[in-house]
């Protein structure tokens, strides 16, 4: 008997230190993170909790709210899902204000109106080389109205979005390139502009042999020197509704075509520029020029429902589908336009300071908002401010969502797909944790779910910020978090 005692004694210490152990093996992680030189100076807010008892797994600065960069994606996409729901789609519609005669011709000007649609000629919903496609189809849309002649213009008209151009907290050195395309009433083809580039021998200026689309009046400014890199070191300088463009920096020796991306200066106008080409090489000829609302010397809206006749719509992509990539590859422009649509379904108001308005309403109700600060649905505002706490919020308020699973199915998985290709690779952590990551300079974040291998359903967020070394050699650590969090 007294030998049995003995061993369950053992058994029930054994036990109990591997419990111990296993309590404490997420925050041993941490220690050793925070506590390793490359955070000498940095600041981290990192917390962990059981999505399924509410209780606290670890916690580092847990309540300290800094920058995330796009790990703030989180707010946009789950405020997109639970205001709008996951089927919502916007539109963009087209208006004639005058008649349209026997003779097949429009006495009159064409509007198009934009509802904040951000995935019209995108990248991540056509084929390369058919991102146009859908201006064609618009175009045989007219011709079954009976339209082949208008004798007015082509006016796209985003308005009702605004024309701020970027929100409030964008660095000059982002808002030129392709990242820092802001969202409006109406975006064509991802609002970027490509710059082709040949270089020569290192040193040597380089040259721009092509801009695509082609900008009526666009002045570039290239100072890109040829060097000994392997990527792309280029940024593009100019501001929204500017025509003005400088870009300068690094790029690869001995190119042919070098591609280098840069933010549209003014969607609105561009889209009507270049369907006003498609119609006429479609034998719809167009007499006036093509015009943005914002630039109309005209003080009243058009009067859409009373005296302009709908001729037709184009329904956008849904909420779920944006949503997708925009965690999976981190889309800013989808980010922010899914915040512009909140404010506009609700208010028809669809200026980020609308959706952030309604966003911060929302969320008010489900968590504690002491301490955030949000200026963008992209987190490239560097205003930002939001702690681990923050995030592990909303992700248990999406975990007990109708929502969740379109919701998680929107993340990054480790070692597999998006953003976190790369991340935990063979380790412990791929296929069981789906983060949206976050970078910017200085600042990297991931926060999301963990399915853990003793099948636990975890919530973590985890950001530093002003770390020192390279974003490689910060992940490799942070690595090692995630995958303690997945052998939980």
């Amino acid at each position: 008997m007294k030998n049995l005692v003995q061993r369950y004694i053992i058994i029930f210490f054994t036990a109990f230190s591997s419990f111990l152990y296993s309590q404490n093996s997420v925050q041993k992680a941490i220690d050793l993170f925070v506590c390793d030189k490359i955070n000498a100076h940095a600041s981290i807010s990192f917390m962990a909790i059981d999505l399924e008892s509410g209780n606290e797994i670890a916690q580092t600065n847990g309540n300290l709210s800094i920058t995330s960069a796009s790990v703030a994606k989180l707010f946009s996409t789950a405020t997109a899902f639970e205001l709008l729901g996951k089927d919502f789609t916007t539109e963009t519609r087209f208006y004639a204000d005058g008649i349209v005669t026997s003779d097949s011709v429009l006495h009159g000007n064409l509007w198009i109106r934009g509802g904040g649609d951000v995935t019209l000629g995108s990248r991540f919903f056509n084929p390369d080389e058919s991102e146009f496609s859908v201006l064609v189809a618009w175009s045989d849309s007219l011709k079954s109205k009976g339209i082949n002649r208008i004798e007015g213009a082509i006016i796209a008209d985003g308005s009702e979005f605004g024309y701020k151009g970027v929100p409030d907290g964008w660095n000059w050195a982002d808002v030129g390139n392709y990242y820092g395309a802001g969202a409006a009433g109406i975006n064509f083809y991802d609002n970027q502009i490509k710059f082709k580039f040949k270089t020569g021998k290192v040193g040597e200026l380089s040259q721009i042999h092509s801009i695509f689309p082609e900008i009526p009046n666009l002045e570039v400014k290239n100072n890109v020197i040829a060097a000994n890199v392997s990527d792309d070191n280029s940024y593009v300088f100019g501001a929204p509704f500017s025509l003005e463009r400088m870009i300068q920096g690094k790029l690869p020796a001995n190119q042919t075509s070098f591609e280098v991306k840069g933010s549209m200066p003014d969607p609105e106008f561009q889209l009507a520029h270049e369907f006003c080409k498609i119609l006429k090489s479609k034998g719809i000829y167009v007499e006036k020029a093509a015009k943005g609302y914002r630039t109309l010397d005209i003080d009243l809206k058009p009067d859409y429902t009373d005296k302009f006749k709908l001729l037709f719509s184009q329904p956008s992509k849904t909420v779920q589908q944006i949503a997708y990539w925009t965690n999976l590859r981190s889309v800013n422009l989808y980010a922010e336009g899914l915040l512009n649509l909140v404010g506009y379904a609700k208010t028809g108001d669809g200026s980020t300071e609308s959706g952030l308005k309604q966003m911060e309403a929302y969320w008010g109700n489900k968590i504690d908002l002491s301490g955030l600060s949000l200026k963008d649905g992209s987190g490239l505002s560097r205003s930002n401010a939001m702690s681990a706490h923050h995030f592990c919020q909303l992700l248990k308020v999406m975990y007990q969502s109708s929502n969740f699973t379109d919701f998680k199915n929107t993340l990054p998985v480790a070692g597999q797909s998006g953003t976190a290709r790369s991340l935990c690779k063979g380790e412990a952590g791929e296929g069981r944790v789906f983060a949206k990551s976050g970078t910017i300079n200085k600042v990297k974040a991931y926060a999301g779910y963990v399915d853990s291998k003793s099948g636990k359903k975890i919530a973590f967020s985890i950001s530093v910020n002003n770390f020192e070394g390279s974003n490689s050699e910060l992940i490799q650590k942070m690595e090692k978090v995630l995958n303690a969090l997945a052998s939980y």
